[in-house]
């Protein structure tokens, strides 16, 4: 669940994202021993490249420091998702419907326990994967990761 600066983070962040023609695929507000991080995890069609990174973040940060909401000192991030980046909230499997993705499943289904397919919806915490014509539902819970799929 959302803390409250990663929520009103996001609201911020939507405001440049739209004008920018990105999308926030995720914000997260986190303590690392002393040190806090507020990262934006950003993607358009295509991908993302670091001169994109670079125009959200001074956008944004001219926002936060308006807003000043966040009593911490704090580093700003901004980033790609990743090719690894396992896909845990709601609207990140909204976003990527369509998409094909790698699943590993804690306990194998019918002997397979990892497979590729594609995203097809995301209900109540659950993904429904096409794969060879059948959709499945995989309750985020029982996979070790759902993960965007890529081939290099």
């Amino acid at each position: 669940m959302a803390n409250g600066t990663e929520i009103r983070a996001l609201e911020l962040g939507e405001q440049i994202a739209q004008k920018q023609n990105v999308y926030i695929v995720d914000v997260t507000y986190k303590k690392t021993d002393d040190t806090y991080s507020l990262c934006y995890y950003i993607d358009k069609e295509g991908g993302i490249g670091i001169d994109e990174c670079e125009l959200f973040s001074k956008a944004v940060e001219e926002l936060l420091d308006a807003e000043d909401f966040i009593e911490e000192n704090y580093t700003l991030e901004v980033s790609s998702p990743g090719a690894d980046r396992k896909l845990t909230k709601e609207r990140e499997f909204l976003y990527y419907i369509g998409r094909e993705v790698d699943v590993k499943l804690y306990k194998a289904e019918n002997g397979v326990k990892e497979f590729t397919g594609v995203l097809k919806d995301y209900k109540d915490k659950t993904a429904f994967v096409e794969l060879d014509g059948e959709v499945k539902e995989i309750p985020v819970k029982q996979a070790v990761y759902i993960r965007l799929s890529f081939k290099f």
